[in-house]
This record gives structure tokens, C-alpha cells and sequence, in this order.
């Protein structure tokens, strides 16, 4: 079984300036439970109880991108019992953009890139990263990660799919992950129903894999029924061979035991579909051996 969608960090190591910023309330809530180190022994001890023999590490907001690589690379590689593929931050607008991208792949871990589009419309209004997907450069990076045989992370909410759908369409031979199951934020029946629809732009092209991960984020007190609908509509439209799970721990650590995320995804997703969303697509789309 594979984790699709989980973060590591050592405070010692990599600098991440929203860790260090005490008192900050996030979209997902108060961070300040996990605004600590969070280690690959921990994580396993954790994941590891629950069936999960390998995973993907997503990053997280570092100052420095590479050295976040870097440090990720350097605990794989101590830990090669425990295969680890990671998807790193990299501007996908930056002018020395091929430059970059050749030094991410000097680390063999490095199997795919993430800029976050959206994260929640509050947050989202005061960063700006909308507007990538008004910037020209940004499709053109999307073109290049592909070509570089990297994959791109999408995270972004439901007000942006169609739109982002047009950007995808010129860039068909990257593939892409949706995180967290394009974080649909409202959760009254009005909201999911929206989120639903929307999500057909994304879902209609065959490069679009989904993630079912993240889900408690914007519900602390999600249930395995409140969560029911989002999983049945995500493998409805992308089918489990383009579905895979992710705990997006420790993020949802601050809602959800590891075990209690398992149990309500096995619950939901019919069992002659748990090869394919716990671990083949996973292991297709990052490239495990």
C-alpha cells in the first residue's frame, strides 16, 4: 500500500516560514499542534500500522525548495526500506525554469513538481496565486515539466476548474495529481453538488489522476458519511485506476487518528477497487518500481 500525499520536515534542517509563524490561524485550522518536527519515524510508526509500505512526500511551503529536495532525498536514502518518491515546489514560471528543473532531477527521488493554484478563497484572495493561470508562462512550465517526464501537483478549489481545465488542455502530455480531491470547501448539499460539476472539467481529461486525500481539512469533524459522497463522486468520474489514496498526514493528524482515515476509506471505496486506489495508481502515476 502506498500513501500518496504526506509531508516530512525537521525545523532544524529546512526553514518553513509558515511553521514558525506562532499565532497565524490557517485555512485548515490551527497549525499549532504540528509546528514541531515531524520525522519519517514517526510517520511510519503511524502509516506503517495500517498496511502502508512506501509513500509519496509533497512539499510544504519551505524558503528553499531545493534544500527541502535535498532533505527529503538524504532521509530516503537512509531509509531504504521505506520507498519514498517526492514531488517538489518549483516555480513553474521562473525564467532559469529548465535549469531547475534538470538540478531537482539530479535527486532520482524526484518524480514530480507542486505550486499550489489555490488553497481557500480567503487565503487565496490575499496571495494571489490565482493568477498563474492568467500567466502564459505558467502553461508553458506545465509543457516543460512533461517534457522533463515530471508530473505536476494541482491543488486548487472548485471556483477555478473550468478555468484551469482550458490551461491543462495546453499541456496534454503532463500528467497531473489533483490534491485532495479539489478541495471542495462548502460542504452543504448546495456546495458538493457545485464542486461535483466543476469537477468534470478536470475529470474529463485523461491525464487528471485525483487524489482522495485532505478531506478533513475544511471539516474537523468529518465522519466516514460526511465524507461518502466526495469518494463515490470521485471514483465515479475518474474511475480507481486514475484514483489513489493520500493521508496528507501530519496535516489531518490535527483531525483524524491514522488509523480512523484507513478505516473510512475502506469503508467507502468497494473492496475490488483497494488494489488500485491503495496502491497501483500510486505506484503508476510516481513511477515505483
Amino acid at each position: 500500500m502506498i500513501d500518496a500525499h504526506h509531508h516530512l520536515w525537521d525545523l532544524g534542517a529546512v526553514h518553513y516560514p509558515w511553521l514558525m509563524a506562532r499565532g497565524v490561524r490557517r485555512f485548515f485550522g490551527d497549525p499549532a499542534p504540528i509546528q514541531r518536527d515531524y520525522l519519517l519515524d514517526e510517520f511510519r510508526a503511524e502509516a506503517g500500522a495500517q498496511g502502508i509500505t512506501g509513500s509519496v512526500h509533497i512539499q510544504v511551503g519551505a524558503e528553499d525548495g531545493l534544500s527541502e529536495a535535498k532533505w527529503v532525498h538524504s532521509v530516503a536514502e537512509a531509509n531504504p526500506d521505506w520507498p519514498i518518491k517526492q514531488v517538489v515546489f518549483c516555480d513553474l514560471t521562473a525564467p532559469d525554469l529548465n535549469t531547475q528543473l534538470d538540478t531537482f532531477q539530479s535527486l532520482s527521488t524526484v518524480v514530480g513538481v507542486r505550486q499550489i493554484v489555490g488553497r481557500a478563497p480567503e487565503e487565496d484572495a490575499a496571495t494571489g496565486t490565482n493568477d498563474l493561470l492568467d500567466n502564459p508562462k505558467f502553461a508553458e512550465g506545465l509543457r516543460e515539466a512533461g517534457a522533463h517526464n515530471l508530473s505536476f501537483d494541482l491543488q486548487l478549489i472548485p471556483e477555478l476548474m473550468e478555468k484551469t481545465a482550458h490551461v491543462l488542455k495546453q499541456a496534454p502530455d503532463t500528467r497531473i495529481a489533483l490534491c485532495h480531491a479539489g478541495s471542495p470547501h462548502d460542504r452543504s448539499a448546495l456546495g458538493l453538488a457545485d464542486w461535483a460539476e466543476q469537477l468534470q472539467h478536470l475529470s474529463a481529461l485523461p491525464q487528471v489522476y485525483c487524489k482522495l486525500s485532505g478531506l478533513g481539512m475544511f471539516d474537523h469533524n468529518w465522519t466516514p458519511e460526511s465524507i461518502q459522497k466526495i469518494v463515490e463522486t470521485c471514483l465515479e468520474q475518474f474511475g480507481p485506476h486514475r484514483c489513489m489514496f493520500g493521508s496528507n498526514f501530519p496535516v489531518d493528524k490535527l483531525y483524524s487518528e491514522y488509523g480512523t482515515i484507513i478505516a473510512a476509506y475502506r469503508k467507502i471505496v468497494p473492496q475490488g477497487d483497494y488494489e488500485r486506489v491503495f496502491q497501483k495508481s500510486a505506484a503508476e502515476f510516481y513511477a515505483f518500481s
